[in-house]
């Protein structure tokens, strides 16, 4: 029987364990799309236990307490950080099969040198060991970060944020990782959510003027963006949980505005008329700018009613969504590339059963001597387990070019997570080994090394221009 998480973990051939070994393992790592702090990243934040930086916001964690009957107090309620931590301990052991189990060990492995397994009995002891390790020196968000040999971070900003942190961390030379911020306009396009108006107040104070029409928000978003650029963005981010297209001409959409700012409710048709003509701007704005636009598609949030009531957005109760995705995301892409002005692009789904779709549609609009051009997204949220990062892979294998993949990312608000870039490095390689295994690729090293160094950074590195 072998040792759990040995060297060889997942690795299940010896050309596996080569390709990881000599390819794979020591490659930096460009994380182009996390929700991390910048602000804890400028002040290298010191975290108070392992409650904090293990279970705070973490939806995944959550879901699964609920599902083994922790009460809720013990998950998002007053109870202690230490009581919090022994409920965790105690769901660990039944979580065997869901990838938190092998992801908390590798955690507990990688960053406090701890093999001993989670549970009720050991809680306690790990408990002391890793609290003395996080209130001692090395193990600040900053240290965190460089441990993990990460080369890029893309966090996640509102067009409004003020970027004060960036700027920050920009004239801070003694941490050598590069912290962009990435273009996130969710905001700007739901006209139709109690958000809208207060968001759109914070806009205004942001670019230092009223925003009175159409015309003008979209002059501040472009404002914004510019200010974005200046500060090493490279890279949009958009979450279209349903991908609408409904062409509108330009007063049309002037008029929807203005009634917005009356307060008049919109029809969903109306809704989608401004989403987009408002995409169809910004994604011309990223081509000018040489930014890459990425689309996070097909989430169904805040399923929950009573639970987003007690604890609002992001704490546990979204899904996947099922609708259409092909004849809207086309129209779009054919929109933008009418003008020759369609953006680097990466689709992601959160249904998988989007990925042939995505994946057969990119190949309509690759071009303009751009390796990978459109990318097929990493396995995203529910799907960046064993066998959903496999299904990604294989299916940009059959349909396009794995070999321009641009990799991983851990879309993820935690400073442990970096243990995941390794766990797709070993799927990627173990990929790569069976199919030289059962003689369906060729046993040559120098290839299969260009291939997974490319996947594991290189590709990301020509990808975006983070300079």
């Amino acid at each position: 029987m072998t040792d759990y998480l040995n060297s060889t973990f997942l690795l299940r051939n010896q050309t596996a364990v080569f390709l990881y070994e000599n390819f794979a393992k020591d490659m930096p790592i460009i994380d182009y799309h996390c929700h991390l702090s910048p602000k804890q990243i400028y002040e290298n934040h010191h975290f108070q236990n392992i409650t904090e930086i293990w279970l705070g916001g973490d939806h995944y964690k959550w879901r699964v307490m609920r599902a083994n009957g922790v009460d809720e107090s013990y998950i998002t309620g007053d109870a202690s950080d230490y009581d919090k931590f022994v409920a965790w301990a105690k769901t660990v052991p039944m979580t065997l099969g869901n990838p938190l189990y092998q992801w908390s060990h590798l955690e507990l492995q990688r960053f406090f040198d701890i093999k001993t397994l989670l549970n009720e009995n050991t809680a306690h002891e790990i408990w002391e060991k890793t609290n003395q390790l996080l209130n001692g020196e090395g193990f600040g968000a900053r240290d965190l970060i460089t441990k993990s040999n990460v080369q890029v971070i893309c966090t996640t900003d509102d067009p409004a944020d003020s970027l004060e942190y960036h700027m920050k961390l920009q004239a801070d030379k003694d941490f050598g990782v590069k912290v962009v911020p990435a273009f996130r306009p969710d905001k700007a396009l739901e006209i139709r959510r109690d958000t809208f108006g207060p968001w759109l107040k914070q806009l205004e104070q942001a670019v230092g003027k009223e925003i009175s029409s159409y015309s003008d928000l979209l002059q501040a978003l472009q404002s914004r963006a510019e200010f974005f650029h200046q500060i090493g963005c490279r890279v949009s981010d958009h979450a279209l949980d349903i991908v609408p297209f409904e062409e509108a001409t330009f007063d049309e959409v002037s008029d929807i505005f203005a009634k917005a700012l009356r307060g008049e409710v919109l029809t969903t048709l109306e809704e989608h008329k401004h989403k987009t003509c408002t995409m169809l701007f910004l994604g011309k704005l990223y081509a000018r700018l040489g930014w890459v636009m990425q689309l996070h598609m097909h989430a169904a949030r805040n399923n929950n009613t009573r639970m987003f009531r007690r604890l609002g957005p992001d704490t546990g109760f979204d899904s996947m969504n099922d609708g259409q995705l092909a004849e809207a995301l086309c129209a779009l892409l054919n929109t933008l590339d009418e003008e020759n002005l369609l953006p680097k692009t990466i689709l992601y789904s959160l249904n998988p059963k989007d990925y042939p779709v995505m994946a057969a549609l990119m190949g309509s609009f690759q071009g303009d001597g751009v390796p990978g051009k459109l990318q097929l997204g990493a396995a995203w949220w529910y799907n960046d387990t064993l066998d959903g990062m496999l299904e990604q892979m294989k299916t940009l294998a059959n349909i396009g070019l794995l070999s321009r993949f641009v990799g991983m990312l851990t879309d993820s608000r935690s400073f442990l997570s970096y243990t995941r870039h390794e766990y797709f490095r070993r799927l990627l390689c173990n990929l790569l080994g069976e199919w030289v295994e059962n003689g369906e690729a060729p046993d040559d090293k120098e290839l299969l090394g260009k291939i997974v160094r490319g996947i594991c950074y290189e590709n990301a590195q020509a990808y975006f221009s983070f300079g």
